[in-house]
């Protein structure tokens, strides 16, 4: 869904939401892994807003490492929000992507890479032709660790973008905050691209490359 809406909204204008949890099936539609809560103590999880969260969800699912993903909405303020209340740009929500992981296997910092190369960062309330507040770009992080290396990493690849003459003139819009709470997404939103191979993805990078 298109919204328009590009500002976020004030504390006045946000939807209440509700108490109820939305419901999703616990079976990772990919790799048959658990979607919810509690996972393997060894695992880790991190969460990223780069767009339409079906195409960005299997940007993720195909790394090794990965031990499972999940779309939802994270970053704003209406809890327990449905797809159309976010899409209206009254909860403040950007569409996320849970991603859990095995840090023996794939490193925060990979995962970074991942998110910066996927998609434009410098767009700010948009992603190509999606636009809405619901799009932005944006890390979310679990602890001081991960807060620190997204820092750390938007500026190495806000210097890379400067260095090619067709970005130079690019700054990254990224919002780096710690995660507040994730929210599950519908049911069928849920490893879309996998339920619905020629579904739609408007995921694209700047094709600047990301420092080792």
């Amino acid at each position: 869904m298109n919204n328009k809406v590009t500002t976020l909204p004030g504390v006045d204008r946000v939807l209440p939401g509700r108490d109820t949890l939305m419901q999703v099936k616990n079976k990772h539609f990919v790799n048959d892994n658990p979607v919810c809560e509690p996972f393997p103590g060894h695992l880790s999880k991190a969460v990223f807003g780069l767009g339409c969260f079906w195409g960005a969800e299997k940007k993720f699912w195909e790394l090794a490492g990965v031990y499972s993903t999940a779309v939802g909405y994270a970053g704003g303020t209406t809890p327990n929000p449905s797809y159309q209340e976010v899409c209206s740009g009254k909860t403040g929500h950007n569409e996320v992507v849970m991603v859990v992981y095995d840090e023996k296997i794939l490193s925060y910092e990979n995962l970074l890479k991942t998110f910066w190369l996927a998609h434009n960062p410098t767009q700010g309330m948009r992603q190509g032709n999606d636009i809405g507040t619901q799009y932005r770009s944006g890390i979310y992080t679990y602890n001081e660790g991960q807060l620190s290396m997204a820092h750390e990493s938007k500026l190495v690849f806000q210097k890379a973008i400067q260095q090619v003459p067709e970005t130079g003139k690019l700054v990254i819009t990224t919002e780096i905050l710690p995660v507040q709470e994730f929210y599950y997404a519908e049911d069928y939103h849920q490893q879309y691209l996998a339920k619905n191979p020629g579904g739609y993805c408007g995921l694209g990078g700047l094709a600047v490359v990301y420092p080792e």
